[in-house]
């Protein structure tokens, strides 16, 4: 198993638009189809950073996961021209993470 931590930086003073677009489409989105989405934080540091975690037990079910996602026509003519119209894509960072043996998210 293991975790991908996202953190993402939102257009100048769009961020609540932004967590309002992940939280009313792109999380239940992705859930329903079979994502585990584990976590989403505003960042209390920078007023356009956000934050979310996901969770994976393989690489291959991330593999099949991605793919229903973001290959899907939805994704790719609705929701995700919306995700880089409110992002600043090249300061996305994506950090894949292993719970540790006393971690609570093992």
């Amino acid at each position: 198993m293991f975790y991908e931590i996202r953190r993402y930086q939102s257009l100048p003073g769009r961020r609540a638009e932004w967590i309002g677009y992940m939280e009313d489409v792109v999380i239940p989105f992705q859930t329903a189809n079979g994502m585990t989405v584990t976590a989403s934080f505003a960042d209390e540091e920078d007023e356009d950073g956000y934050v979310w975690i996901r969770r994976f037990e393989s690489e291959a079910q991330r593999e099949t996961l991605y793919a229903a996602v973001y290959e899907s026509d939805r994704w790719k003519k609705e929701i995700g021209p919306v995700v880089y119209g409110l992002l600043i894509p090249e300061r996305s960072v994506v950090t894949r993470v292993t719970p540790t043996p006393a971690s609570p998210l093992q």
